[in-house]
């Protein structure tokens, strides 16, 4: 590395996020039965997790091409404001990507799961996009290339 910087291509992917949560179990569902992610369980979890994992403080899902989402529980977590447009945290969302052909079918399950919509979904230049909250207030989107 020169100049003070690491230098383009070193870094490869996003190996993993993590996020404060206040209700490990609703965002377990969230995250595991609303967007499908597969939680890690068993010899899946990372042995440096093991035991946070099993005393119920942390979670870990793995999206298809691989990145980690870590929750940690921290029951004693600011509730999210009433309003969930006010921003509590310096990171604005967590983007994931679908198959054009599923976007309106991913919709739909936001709604059948009563989900506060940000915005959207909207059409865009560069494809199509819905926001909403995690039950942290936390923004997700669903969004897909141009079909």
């Amino acid at each position: 590395m020169t100049n003070n910087t690491i230098p383009i291509g070193y870094l490869r992917k996003v190996h993993h996020i993590a996020l404060n949560v206040q209700n490990m179990t609703a965002s377990r569902h969230f995250y595991g039965h609303i967007l499908g992610l597969h939680e890690l369980t068993g010899e899946e979890v990372p042995e440096t997790l093991i035991e946070l994992v099993a005393t119920g403080k942390v979670a870990n899902f793995v999206t298809p091409d691989g990145t980690i989402i870590d929750l940690f529980g921290e029951p004693e977590l600011s509730p999210p404001n009433p309003d969930p447009s006010k921003s509590f945290t310096r990171a604005y969302h967590l983007a994931f990507d679908i198959n054009p052909e599923l976007f309106d079918q991913a919709v739909a399950v936001i709604r059948e799961n009563n989900l506060v919509i940000a915005y959207g979904p909207l059409t865009r230049p560069t494809g199509r996009g819905v926001y909403f909250y995690d039950p942290d207030g936390f923004m997700i989107e669903i969004r897909c290339d141009p079909s």
